[in-house]
């Protein structure tokens, strides 16, 4: 409905269509889209930004094709050309993926773009480097992305703890294959191990523009009482390791000595967990595994389990999930590592606007933002309508960083902030004066009711 009411400038060639590409998230970002043609067209001809500029672009194994998306403002949108060849295109369900090489035992294989450089041991898939580019440094003490399975039997409750000895009973090492496809762009090895009778299909992931390493992982899990991690040794220590909890963060140490610390082997977190010595760190993000585990120089994500009871079928079937390596400078915080696991977690999304959508006289812009709170470490929950008035608005947002922050609301749309409310919307302080700057308290949830203004 956004994209319908853009008004579309003079396109750079004849044929091109319009792409609409959004950023769901309160801060500007530049990463690859994908071009969200129903039908796949079998060649791309250009690709284009708003004054006719070329767009770096190139087609990935699957038959898609992507380009880089720079400067997609907050909560906001851009418009791009595609130029593609009509003649020749054929329906996805009948597109042929191109069938990759094998890999022989005896390659080594690696990605690079200009933040980072991964190395993929050609026997284990193992990551047997992770090299930051930008401050020289290894950030792996041996192979990364281990994955390191277990027998985890005898409990209590089995689908809800972990055996505390699971660690004393590791199961063989997986079987192992390799492929490989290069781009400038979008670079993607692929790789499938097995662990009993189940395939883990990985894509190790490195993008133009990206400081971080996607592995992208498909598995159809048929073990029982089997827990699988994944393993990043690394090339640092740290007494404490943090982890994301909602609407916040918490530090835990990596030493323990209570029995309480002891007792906390496997450990809850949402997006992310870091382990950060003060001067660099690495952030571990996921999009949908939430246990961890950390020591002083090695962070764990636990990917699958095999418990039975109550639900003897529980997690049989088909994952499909995502993780990634962020290594940085800094602590968490100057990384923005709570942004990079958003990013993971809300990609962007793409809008191709049809011959009767282009057809149509819109009254919006071909670049907006049509939210910025004006901070750095504030992140955006909500934005609904009032439930009491079609014309209010409520925003919603949290301080992520446990520091003050300073709100500054803008909006294409002119928005502009009338008061505070509480969770019932209902008013709890004085109104806000137009234009003003609002401090925001460490780790605060805050949210206000919004009105329009029409001049």
């Amino acid at each position: 409905a956004i994209a319908a009411q853009i008004n579309l400038p003079e396109p750079p060639h004849p044929d091109a269509v319009p792409i609409v590409v959004f950023n769901p998230l309160n801060w500007e970002r530049s990463q690859l889209a994908t071009v969200p043609f129903e039908l796949l067209s079998i060649e791309v001809l250009g690709v284009y930004d708003l004054t006719g500029e070329p767009v770096a672009y190139e087609q990935k194994f699957t038959g898609e094709w992507c380009f880089l998306a720079e400067g997609i403002p907050p909560v906001g949108y851009r418009l791009f050309w595609v130029h593609f060849w009509k003649a020749q295109i054929i329906s996805k369900d009948v597109v042929q993926i191109p069938k990759l090489p094998r890999v022989s035992q005896w390659e080594t294989f690696f990605m690079e773009n200009e933040f980072l450089r991964a190395t993929i041991n050609p026997t284990t898939g193992d990551l047997d480097s992770v090299f930051d580019k930008t401050h020289q440094r290894e950030i792996l003490s041996s192979g990364g992305n281990q994955l390191q399975a277990f027998e985890d039997a005898g409990q209590y409750w089995d689908a809800w703890n972990v055996d505390p000895n699971y660690a004393q009973h590791p199961l063989p090492a997986t079987e192992f294959k390799m492929f490989f496809q290069h781009g400038k762009l979008h670079q993607l090895l692929h790789i499938v191990r097995k662990i009993g009778n189940s395939k883990f299909h990985q894509n190790y992931i490195l993008e133009s523009h990206s400081k971080v390493l996607r592995i992208e992982t498909r598995v159809n899990w048929r073990e029982q009482h089997v827990l699988v991690k994944a393993a990043f040794p690394l090339n640092l220590e740290a007494d404490f390791a943090t982890y994301e909890i909602p609407c916040g963060a918490i530090q835990r140490t990596t030493k323990p000595q209570t029995d309480a610390e002891k007792a906390q082997w496997e450990v809850p977190a949402m997006r992310w967990a870091d382990l950060s010595d003060g001067n660099y760190g690495v952030s571990l993000l996921n999009d949908c595994k939430y246990g961890y585990d950390a020591q002083l120089n090695q962070l764990r994500l636990t990917l699958l389990r095999g418990s039975e009871w109550p639900d003897p079928e529980a997690d049989k079937g088909q994952h499909n999930f995502t993780y990634a390596i962020y290594p940085h400078a800094g602590d968490w915080k100057q990384a923005q590592t709570v942004r990079r696991g958003y990013e993971l977690n809300m990609p962007l999304s793409e809008v191709e606007l049809n011959l009767d959508q282009m057809a149509q006289t819109g009254t919006l812009p071909p670049v907006g933002s049509l939210l910025d709170l004006g901070a750095e470490n504030l992140v955006l929950m909500a934005l609904k309508q009032a439930e009491d008035a079609p014309d209010e608005w409520i925003l919603r947002c949290y301080e992520c960083h446990g520091e003050e922050a300073q709100l500054n609301l803008s909006s294409d749309l002119n928005l502009r902030i009338e008061t505070a409310v509480d969770l019932l919307e209902q008013p709890i302080a004085q109104p806000i004066t137009k234009g003003q700057t609002i401090a925001i308290r460490p780790w605060k949830i805050v949210s206000f009711k919004l009105k329009r203004d029409r001049d």
